[in-house]
């Protein structure tokens, strides 16, 4: 069977994922709706970035379509909020076609950047290929024992002197991909590569760089150094074992 089959099949009996829809118009979250319904997708809606908080708390969905433009609020602060607590897939819809938006867009952690106006099959066609790299997440051995650090990929739990870690998807995804090859440096294309399924042709590999930052600072704690992930310049990163 075909992916292309498999994804067909599955929008017959509506089960391609729960995603949000976050827009301040109500008449384009019911467009919205209509077409992800139509392309057997769950949709549920939300209007603020209080609502996306909501919903986060109440059941992660797969992935969330946020317009930046909502109301009093910047699309780009609700972003913000959300990597700060979740690696869920976003992809931007704007009508904001600057090159600098786009770029703050993807910074930021977005998936993707959809720019208004677009079409029912682009959008689904966006959909497809992000949850897909996602679907693909690399996998690491079930213990990686390293010291004092314990990276736990079956439980999804990072240990460092006994206490826990608290890491988001993609933080994991990336230690524990760094973690699986001792001493090997990766570059920020690489990483973008294994660790997203992405590439630096449309994705910033500055989503690297933030990434190795938050991981670095959870497990520095009253360190002053970088003991775990080292950068090797000019070329990427290592994790030190």
């Amino acid at each position: 069977m075909t992916l292309a089959t498999l994804e067909q099949q599955q929008r017959r009996r509506g089960t391609m994922g729960r995603l949000l829809v976050v827009d301040d118009d109500p008449d384009v979250r019911r467009v919205l709706v209509r077409t992800l319904e139509a392309e057997g997708y769950t949709p549920t809606e939300a209007e603020s970035g209080a609502e996306v908080k909501e919903a986060l708390a109440s059941g992660t969905p797969e992935l969330i379509l946020l317009d930046l433009m909502l109301g009093g609020e910047d699309g780009f602060d609700v972003l913000a909020d959300i990597r700060r607590t979740s690696d869920v897939p976003v992809i931007i819809l704007s009508a904001k076609m600057n090159e600098s938006d786009r770029v703050l867009g993807l910074r930021l952690g977005a998936d993707d950047y959809v720019v208004k106006p677009f079409s029912g099959p682009e959008l689904a066609a966006r959909i497809a290929s992000v949850l897909r790299r996602y679907a693909h997440s690399p996998k690491s051995p079930s213990l990686l024992e390293f010291g004092d650090l314990t990276i736990d990929t079956t439980a999804r739990e990072v240990h460092l002197g006994g206490k826990l870690i608290d890491t988001t998807m993609k933080e994991f995804d990336l230690l524990a991909f760094l973690a699986s090859s001792p001493r090997q440096v990766f570059s920020r294309e690489q990483l973008l590569d294994h660790v997203w399924g992405s590439s630096s042709a449309w994705q910033d590999d500055g989503t690297v760089t933030e990434h190795i930052r938050r991981i670095r600072q959870k497990l520095r704690a009253t360190e002053t150094r970088d003991r775990w992930i080292r950068t090797v310049r000019g070329v990427g990163y290592r994790f030190e074992p």
